[in-house]
């Protein structure tokens, strides 16, 4: 059985899956006649969740049209793994009970390359009835500058060119806009869903540097500016949702089950990528409520909709406590300790209590509550639930890609806090967690075995000075200069939050030999708070 439209008229052969209960013909007519959602980005967490909810709205007749995604990245997703199959994908959820929920979503009703397909996209920008344009492509993705803080030079083409003859993703998206204020004059929403801070707000600064150089050199027509200022939201937004690289295990099931052609691949530009989708259960979207056109009535999915501080609120409780630093540790220490599975590393007494006792006694006390979601069983289910499901494949070398850009938020955000209140000089399992990762970016296991460091903007830069560090050396913070001064890294002046010498304290620690990240790791989370419960 091929995952094509024809599929959808084999239910009986179907049982398991919740299946499109519309009529997927009509819905694609009426998506390509009046589109409301237009979708940038176009891999695993959209496929697994708006997508998703955009079917669950279908089948409860609560929308009539679907999503038109469009890739301008990584081509390879439309070309290979949309079109091919119309469009379709299966979706299977990963209970913690081993159980497989099976869904075959048919919202996604077109899918462009924006290489190729550029004119459809204009022409969707100019219809009044699109109500919104969301994005899932990155945090790297709303960047026009360098690690060097300089406009990387493919877009300072495009700001010289003007709207009308750039290359790069984002000046395309400015020039969208316009032609839109120019064919129909009719506002809309820009949302961001990508998991990083102030999302919203990155893609509006991205878009207005880019609006205010083509003004400085001429290019915008009487009223264009205005009606960026005035018509365009960027709404603010958290997501949250685990989408692991496509499994064999999960392969190997759906053709149990008759499907052909279910081969995860890996593109050119190094995406992993499949037919189909594995993701956990729990599932979080919560959106600042400004569409000026309208938009899906996704509260009905699931969504939240509230207010900015309230997203903003949620991002920190989540980010920066409840759930991203305690990725980053399980990720730094599994590499180390040979982990290929964080499921696996609940399992370790060490790595649970690291992340149980940071938690409670380092994250909770100066956490964010945001007021719809309760941080401490948001906690829980992280801890009890997510982190633990054995049929989730999610690896430490996944999770640690990009470290030197997170560690900033998901650390230094709560560190402030505690610096604000005077106990950040009694913190000992943050600084751990910093000297754990310079340990890592030597790239050798703690049984002294070489392994890839994931990639990381700044791993050239970084990487060469700790593995000029010679196994058992002791340094000092001098050595570790001008490292653990950056406070673009850290998010933090670790000086003045006393949390300097210490660091560099447990790097050497970790540093001592074959064994000495375990020995260390056990000696510091038995040790902290030990008349208080984990």
């Amino acid at each position: 059985m091929k995952l094509n439209r024809t599929a959808l008229t084999q239910s009986a052969a179907l049982t398991d899956y919740v299946l499109p209960q519309y009529d997927v013909a009509r819905v694609t007519e009426k998506t390509a006649a009046a589109p409301a959602w237009l979708h940038f980005g176009t891999g695993n967490i959209f496929r697994a969740f708006p997508a998703v909810l955009c079917q669950t709205l279908l089948n409860q007749g609560l929308t009539e049209t679907g999503i038109v995604c469009c890739e301008g990245y990584d081509e390879e997703i439309i070309t290979r793994c949309m079109r091919p199959f119309d469009n379709l994908s299966l979706i299977v959820t990963l209970c913690a009970n081993g159980k497989m929920e099976k869904e075959l979503v048919a919202s996604v009703t077109e899918s462009l390359a924006l290489s190729t397909d550029e004119d459809r996209v204009r022409e969707i920008f100019k219809n009044p009835s699109l109500q919104m344009v969301s994005f899932t492509i990155t945090e790297k993705g709303y960047s026009l500058r360098g690690a060097d803080r300089e406009l990387l030079p493919a877009i300072r083409n495009d700001l010289e060119r003007g709207p009308e003859h750039c290359t790069m993703f984002l000046p395309r998206l400015v020039s969208y806009c316009l032609t839109r204020g120019k064919a129909c004059g009719k506002p809309l929403a820009l949302v961001s869903m990508d998991n990083c801070s102030h999302n919203g707000e990155k893609l509006k600064l991205a878009v207005f540097e880019i609006l205010d150089a083509w003004k400085e050199k001429g290019y915008l027509e009487e009223g264009a500016y205005e009606y960026v200022q005035n018509h365009l939201s960027f709404p603010w937004s958290m997501i949250d949702k685990i989408t692991p690289r496509p499994h064999e295990s999960v392969q190997r099931a759906l053709e149990a089950d008759g499907w052909e052609d279910m081969a995860p691949f890996v593109t050119s530009k190094n995406t992993y990528i499949a037919p189909f989708v594995n993701a956990e259960k729990p599932q979080y979207l919560v959106i600042e409520d400004d569409f000026p056109n309208g938009r899906p009535c996704l509260e009905k999915a699931g969504v939240m909709f509230t207010s900015r501080e309230t997203v903003n609120a949620v991002e920190k409780m989540k980010v920066c406590t409840c759930l991203n630093p305690l990725h980053t540790s399980l990720a730094v220490f599994g590499c180390l300790l040979g982990y290929q599975s964080i499921a696996a590393e609940m399992k370790d007494e060490d790595l649970v209590g690291l992340i149980e006792k940071m938690s409670a006694h380092e994250g909770l006390p100066v956490v964010v509550d945001p007021g719809i979601i309760d941080p401490r069983a948001f906690l829980q289910e992280v801890l009890k639930e997510r982190f633990p499901n054995p049929f989730i494949p999610d690896t430490p070398q996944r999770i640690a890609t990009d470290t030197s850009q997170k560690l900033s938020i998901r650390f230094g955000e709560d560190i402030k806090l505690h610096l604000a209140r005077g106990t950040a000089h009694s913190l000992v399992l943050m600084p751990l967690v910093f000297a754990g990762w310079l340990r890592y970016l030597k790239g050798v296991d703690d049984q002294g075995n070489a392994f890839a460091c994931s990639s990381d903007p700044l791993l050239n830069k970084l990487q060469p000075g700790m593995q000029a560090i010679a196994e058992g050396a002791v340094v000092s913070a001098e050595d570790l200069e001008p490292t653990l001064s950056d406070l673009r890294i850290w998010g933090v002046d670790l000086q003045a939050a006393g949390l300097k010498e210490r660091v560099v304290q447990y790097f050497n620690e970790f540093n001592a030999g074959p064994g000495a990240v375990r020995q260390t790791l056990h000696k510091y989370v038995t040790a902290c708070y030990p008349n208080e419960p984990s």
